[in-house]
């Protein structure tokens, strides 16, 4: 079942760099030293995104990785994107902590 608007923004609030938009997406724009960082976050993100079987959609600019995420069948922001952005961000904070 999808959230409300206002459990959407609770929910964001406790989740760094994440946004509403369109009222139907969470988005984050993720920006690392170089391109190849990057890419080794996409190579996590895709690992991650299939444990939990859903897939964000993703946009590589050259040092910039942005990640949308919805559920589309449930009409909305759900516990599922949620729990999966959470995790893309530890993943991208232990990439950055990373020699």
């Amino acid at each position: 079942m999808p959230f409300t608007p206002q459990e959407v923004e609770a929910h964001l609030e406790k989740l760094e760099g994440w946004e509403l938009e369109e009222g139907r997406w969470i988005i984050r724009k993720y920006t690392f030293s170089n391109f190849m960082k990057g890419i080794a976050f996409v190579d996590e993100v895709a690992a991650i995104s299939e444990a939990f079987n859903h897939h964000p959609f993703i946009t590589i600019d050259h040092k910039t990785v942005t990640l949308r995420l919805t559920s589309w069948e449930e009409g909305g922001i759900t516990a599922v994107d949620i729990k999966e952005a959470q995790q893309y961000n530890e993943a991208f904070e232990k990439n950055r902590t990373a020699g």
